[in-house]
Order: C-alpha cells, then structure tokens, then sequence
C-alpha cells in the first residue's frame, strides 16, 4: 500500500454535527433578524460554508446587515458550544479507524470550515482529537473551502504527494476543494459511512484495482 495520509473533513465525516451548525445559525438568526434559512437552501447554498461566508452571501441577498454580522456569529459560536456539550459523544467507530490507520503507518490530518474552538471541542468529545497529527481550520487559511488551499496546505506539511493522499468528503462544496487538490477523494453521505471496512475497502480499489 503506497497510501501515506488520509486528511478527514470534520462535519458530516468525523462527527455528524452538520445540523448542529444549522440549527445553531438559525437559531442566532431568529434572534437578531426574525429569519431562518430553509432546508432547501441549507443544502443548496449553505452547507459547508464557514458561518462568515454564509453571513456574507445573507448581506448580499440583502436579509442581514454587515453591522449585525459579529453579534449573529458570536451567537452562533456561543450556541454551536451549548449543542456540542449536549449532543457529542465518545465515537468508538472513529478511533477504531484512526487507530488502524496508524498501526498501517499511515498519517491522519483533519481539515475543517468550522472555526478551532467549536471544532477542538467536537473532536476532544468524539475521543479523536489527540489521535490527529495536523489539525487546520478555517482559521489557518486565507481561503475556505471548495477553494483547495487547506488540503494543500496538509499536503506541504508532510511533504506528501497528492497520488499517496486520500481525503475523505462529504459535502459538495469540501469534495470540490477536494478534488482541486488532486487527490483521491472519498465521497461520503455523512459521518456513518465513515469506518474502518469501508476506507479499506475504498483504500483497495484506489491502490490496488487489480487485486494485486
């Protein structure tokens, strides 16, 4: 196996907390500007954006004001805590993987749109965060996500070549960073799909579509 990193996206990957960051986003914006975003657009438009880019997109469909940005995303972040303090959980499935990816030699890196804090804590709570050997946010990089620069980013820092790296995505917009980045991507439908028989399975066909 000439594999040598596998870089996670967190939400929706590592810990099923996409509707977390939903619900915490519209709860804060109910509270300041009486509006919710609808599933729909959730998934069409918003899904895998970092809460900024989203507040950003909401000025320019002219629902929010730039002045209400900093008070609706520290609400978000102080909301996105509460739910993760009540709702994560140790994720035996997740350090199961990791483990057997490190026992294969193999680096382990997670690069995330959320922001460090929240994103620290959801990944201390699943049990994997001490497990990582990088850890980027969306505060490490000029640009977010589907931009690639973050996948990059990872890649420079093992000196890893993009043919030896998987990335394992769940939302259009990460699968296009993803993909831009030149390596093999994983597509999943959410955190579930996530565990060990399957990246080995996925892992075979990549390296070794012959069977040998």
């Amino acid at each position: 196996m000439n594999l040598k990193l596998v870089i996670f996206d967190m939400d929706g990957v590592l810990v099923d907390a996409c509707d977390w960051h939903k619900d915490a986003f519209n709860e804060a914006l109910e509270e300041i500007c009486g509006y919710t975003i609808s599933n729909e657009d959730h998934y069409n438009i918003f899904n895998g954006l970092p809460t900024k880019v989203k507040l950003k997109k909401l000025t320019e469909m002219g629902i929010v004001s730039s002045e209400q940005h900093e008070l609706i995303n520290n609400l978000k972040q102080e909301k996105t805590i509460n739910i993760i303090k009540q709702k994560a959980q140790r994720d035996m499935s997740k350090i199961e993987l990791i483990t057997w990816l490190k026992e294969e030699n193999v680096e382990v890196a997670c690069f995330t749109n959320s922001i460090r804090e929240t994103a620290t804590l959801m990944l201390e709570k699943a049990g994997v965060y001490e497990m990582l050997d990088c850890f980027i946010t969306n505060q490490d990089v000029k640009n977010s996500k589907p931009h690639p620069e973050g996948y990059l980013k990872v890649l420079k820092l093992f000196n890893c070549s993009a043919e030896d790296a998987i990335i394992v995505e769940d939302s259009p917009k990460g699968i296009k960073a993803a993909e831009a980045s030149g390596c093999k991507v994983m597509k999943v439908k959410n955190a579930t799909y996530v565990n060990t028989n399957n990246i080995k399975e996925f892992i075979n066909e990549s390296f070794n579509p012959n069977g040998r």
